[in-house]
């Protein structure tokens, strides 16, 4: 061991190499031109987390875990990507004229005075993990290149006339916030965000990103910035950027690559302290999963195979806004969508463009709402007619009759649960005997987050806690019961989300209890009887099969029977 001497030594005497691999590593090292610290880490031959602990206590230097710190607070446009990854070092905060800098390799001097050198400050090294280090550095350096080639990348469908218009007006001062915004829109559908929220207040401006289903801040840009950041948005949207008094509707469409184009929908709102603006992400992908991606049971997604072949009837699908009733009822469309059907939909507004589908938007401004666009279709000879929503009397009359006369007819409405959208029709005033005649199928859902593949635990729960909870001893017989943890590829231990219905097919049972005028929970005591398990019992089963944790689904399910 004479002639291994520094460093390679602490390694040894620290069990984390022995005599012949510090040999070996320090040739490497010299071929390489690299110092033995980092030559340990790339060649693998010791775990980053070992060297990090080594290093600052031979270096008496203190050890950060960067998972630990919120990425926001990074300083690193204080020095250049070129800066960052040549030396592998991370600006983490500065206080007064000091600055402190993520390093994995404290003994890179020339690192510290290249940086000293680059911002005029006084700097301090602290030990981090380099793989954690890295894979921050990596996606810093891949929002980068993103937006440096933005502009060419993204292909914004405007108009010539607003573009030229605010290029005259901004004389070049716009740029940054062309690159911000379209920065905002390319951040949240790498994320998968459903929608963007920016918003105005007296003293602060906020943009949040709806990931997973919940709302979570993502910038703050200066108050002062509100104006130009509302009136970019309006001018892709091709809205009247004049007009701050009413509420707007836009839509922007992206072309993020040759083959894939995804559409936003716009509103404006204008609140106390300037323009609310909420972006809808709609990607049409999403209608083209296929049913067995949604998350249906085998017995749900049968019932809803089966009510889709059948030639009239109408199918309902219920809900709370945002908890996929497009989708569900776009998959269903696309598996009808074949050259021998004559397939019309009418939507406020379209959300999702799919071709060899006849696709209305409503416009009440001319007239055009839902029950004079069905009467319409159904003066076209449609095989099946999909309306957005069934919203008045009128419209789900003529839906009705279209269902009672040979079409298949797909609709929402916005209730809770199955049995409570029949009891909604007929409080609407639809007769009785027109809803057990003409509706076949009922799909109530929600939208659960799913939980991270890569780090959900089990949880240990008592037995008596989830009898009470609603799981039945046979549920639990194989279950397996997961929580959520957190890790670097996930938000709070979920990523993704996956369905959860109650799907009712209308029995002869349940049509006789609607023709005696029954109310909703008399039809849910025959929909159990039956089979068809309610939301809170589906929300259960995905907790037992280890997809989403108990806790949510108490949240989706409001945590009760």
């Amino acid at each position: 061991m004479s002639n291994i001497s520094g460093i390679a030594r602490q390694f040894i005497e620290r069990n984390l190499l022995n005599e012949q691999q510090a040999q070996d590593l320090t040739q490497e090292a010299s071929t390489e031109n690299r110092s033995f610290i980092m030559q340990s880490i790339l060649s693998g031959a010791c775990k980053s987390k070992d060297v990090a602990l080594l290093v600052s206590s031979e270096f008496g230097l203190p050890l950060l875990d960067l998972s630990a710190m919120d990425p926001e607070h990074f300083q690193a446009d204080l020095i250049t990507q070129d800066l960052l990854e040549k030396h592998k070092v991370l600006p983490i905060f500065k206080r007064g004229n000091r600055l402190h800098i993520a390093q994995a390799d404290p003994s890179d001097i020339s690192a510290l005075d290249d940086v000293k050198f680059a911002t005029g400050m006084s700097v301090d090294a602290t030990v981090v993990e380099y793989d954690k280090l890295n894979t921050i550095l990596e996606k810093l350096n891949a929002g980068n290149d993103a937006f440096d080639d933005l502009d060419e990348d993204l292909d914004l469908e405007e108009d010539d006339e607003p573009k030229k218009q605010e290029e005259d007006d901004g004389k070049g001062d716009d740029a940054p916030i062309v690159r911000f915004v379209n920065k905002m829109l390319l951040d949240a559908i790498k994320m998968g965000s459903s929608d963007l929220h920016f918003e105005p207040y007296e003293k602060r401006y906020r943009i949040r990103y709806r990931t997973d289903g919940v709302l979570h801040e993502v910038s703050s840009p200066p108050i002062n910035l509100a104006g130009k950041i509302a009136a970019r948005l309006k001018v892709m949207s091709k809205m009247d950027i004049s007009e701050r008094r009413v509420p707007q509707d836009g839509r922007i469409k992206m072309k993020i690559s040759k083959s894939k184009a995804i559409d936003f929908r716009v509103n404006t709102l204008p609140t106390l302290w300037g323009e609310k603006l909420v972006l809808r992400i709609l990607d049409p992908s999403s209608a083209q999963m296929g049913i067995d991606h949604l998350g249906y049971e085998p017995e749900q997604k049968q019932l809803y195979m089966d009510a889709l072949a059948q030639p009239q009837g109408m199918i309902l699908v219920t809900g709370p806004t945002g908890s996929g009733k497009t989708v569900s009822l776009y998959t269903g469309l696309n598996i009808l969508n074949v050259e021998g059907t004559n397939i019309s939909t009418a939507e406020d507004p379209v959300e999702i463009n799919l071709e060899g589908i006849n696709q209305v938007n409503v416009n009440a401004k001319v007239g055009l709402d839902f029950g004079e666009a069905l009467r319409a279709f159904l003066r076209q000879d449609p095989d099946i007619v999909m309306v957005g929503e069934i919203r008045d009397l009128d419209t789900a009359s003529i839906a009705i009759k279209a269902a009672q006369t040979g079409h298949l007819v797909l609709s929402t409405l916005h209730t809770n649960s199955a049995p409570e959208t029949l009891t909604r029709l007929a409080n609407m005033g639809v007769p009785a005997f027109n809803i057990a005649t003409s509706v076949s199928l009922i799909i109530a859902q929600r939208l659960g987050r799913r939980l991270c593949s890569k780090c959900k635990q089990p949880a240990d729960i008592p037995e008596e806690t989830l009898l009470e909870e609603g799981f039945t001893k046979d549920m639990l017989a194989d279950a397996t019961i997961n929580k959520a943890v957190g890790c670097d590829s996930c938000s709070g231990g979920f990523k993704g989300r996956v369905g959860i219905y109650e799907v009712v097919k209308i029995t002869d049972e349940i049509s006789r209890i609607i023709m005696n005028n029954g109310n909703a929970i008399e039809i849910a005591d025959a929909a159990a009887k039956e089979g068809f398990n309610d939301l809170r019992k589906s929300a259960l089963m995905k907790v037992a099969q280890g997809i989403t944790s108990l806790e949510e689904a108490n949240r989706v399910t409001s945590g009760g029977h």
